[in-house]
């Protein structure tokens, strides 16, 4: 059986800690964002710069180019990515109408007669349809309504420009320290706790590592797959529903059904036959065949394990209690904490207590 070999008052100790540490957290996450931001990036650009100091560069040096990778990289994705989804966002508000009229004329009579719901009774697609065109017209699109927004608020404008500082500093300074802020912190580690303590380190590491970088790779993976292949079948808005799909798809299933509806409604709308609907469906078996078969095992692993319910629980929970912030490292410390709670599970199954009720059934 493993143990910590700490005395009850330690442990109290540390869980009175652990509270004061969770409340100092809440009281300070409108702050804290870009600090998270920052750890994140740090954390994921720490074994390249690792692996380069081991060709003989300079901590600094190795951190100078990593950095230097992460943040082209960083520029280059809202720059290629915005402008692409703000066409097919365009396309869809343009072609709305013309959505609507077949939906009107081929779907809505099918739900009507099948299930005696008439969608036409509830929402008033046209009027909401108009409104949502006039004020992306008025906009001028994604960039305008977000530069038309900053503007207007001084406050909001200072905000993003000592955040998109800040990260950037702090990110560069934690991967440059990064390893002497380990040693420190394995260091203040109550030295009779320190093996069990750094077992469930090393065994968070490896989760976290194959859910930060494996489960990002497979979004992304996914979402340039179904894109390409609603592409291939013709569907309009193939990026849009492509990228969404793929970057939900850290629920499993969640990106598939998602994605499946929103194509095969476009599909119809957009062919009105049975031949693309089936492509559609064609492409994201493909999709979830290479993500169960391929892309999971290689970049993941069997390592995470989360439940989808306890995914969708951890990021509602950590939106509820500490904001954006807790949407951002939800994932993180549920992993975390699945690590923790295998341990005291196996301290359970080796206890007394389980031993003995175990004894009295059998015996029973």
């Amino acid at each position: 059986m493993v143990t910590l070999g700490i005395s009850d008052s330690q442990k109290w100790f540390w869980f009175a800690l652990a509270l004061a540490a969770a409340w100092l957290l809440y009281l300070l996450a409108p702050i804290l964002t870009p600090f998270a931001v920052a750890l994140l990036l740090a954390y994921l650009g720490d074994p390249l710069v690792d692996r380069l100091e081991r060709y003989r560069l300079s901590r600094t040096l190795a951190v100078v180019i990593v950095f230097t990778v992460m943040t082209l990289l960083l520029l280059a994705v809202p720059l290629l990515l915005v402008p692409l989804l703000e066409k097919q966002v365009t396309k869809l508000i343009v072609k709305a109408p013309e959505y609507w009229s077949r939906l009107n004329t081929m779907v809505f009579p099918f739900i009507e007669q099948r299930f005696g719901f008439k969608p036409d009774d509830y929402l008033s697609f046209d009027q909401i349809w108009a409104v949502v065109q006039d004020h992306w017209r008025s906009a001028g699109g994604i960039a305008a309504t977000v530069v038309g927004y900053v503007s207007r608020s001084g406050l909001a404008v200072l905000g993003v420009v000592l955040n998109a500082l800040l990260v950037p500093v702090v990110t560069f300074y934690l991967l440059r320290d990064w390893d002497v802020l380990m040693e420190r912190i394995s260091a203040l580690i109550p030295r009779n706790a320190a093996d069990t303590v750094l077992k469930l380190a090393r065994e968070s590491d490896a989760v976290l590592s194959a859910f930060l970088r494996g489960q990002l790779t497979v979004m992304v993976a996914l979402g340039l797959i179904y894109s390409l292949g609603l592409t291939l079948v013709g569907i309009d808005l193939a990026f849009l529903i492509g990228m969404v799909a793929g970057m939900i798809s850290f629920v499993p299933y969640l990106g598939g059904i998602v994605g499946v509806t929103a194509a095969i409604v476009a599909a119809v709308v957009q062919f009105g036959d049975v031949f693309h609907v089936a492509m559609v469906l064609l492409v994201f078996a493909v999709g979830q065949s290479l993500e169960g078969f391929v892309l999971t095992p290689w970049l993941v692993g069997e390592k995470v394990g989360l439940h989808p319910v306890a995914v969708i629980f951890a990021i509602m929970a950590g939106g509820t209690l500490f904001g954006f912030l807790g949407v951002l490292l939800a994932l993180p410390v549920a992993s975390v904490l699945m690590v923790v709670l295998r341990h005291v599970h196996e301290r359970y199954v080796g206890s007394s207590l389980y031993v003995e009720q175990k004894l009295k059934k059998k015996n029973a």
